[in-house]
């Protein structure tokens, strides 16, 4: 089993394609630890989760802007999908 890739972890496409990878993976072999385990609910928790990311970061990691484009963003937005409701 590959090993679970943090959204800290990202820092470029390569990066993220691991993080992706160990996600799906983590998905397979336990589908009820995600919260948001079907398409629709993930793509509803994805769309809550963009709007809601820049209180996260205000909350644990100040000084990171949601409206600046980074790889590092879209795996926090795609890991907190999986949990978020």
């Amino acid at each position: 089993m590959n090993r679970q890739v943090s959204p800290g972890e990202v820092t470029d496409r390569n990066s993220f394609i691991k993080f992706t990878k160990s996600l799906r993976a983590e998905l397979e072999a336990n589908p009820t630890a995600w919260e948001n385990n079907t398409l629709a609910s993930f793509l509803e928790a994805l769309e809550s989760y963009t709007e809601d990311i820049q209180g996260y970061y205000d909350n644990v990691h100040p000084g990171i802007d949601a409206d600046v484009p980074s790889w590092r963003i879209f795996a926090d937005i795609i890991r907190g999908a999986t949990i978020y409701e």
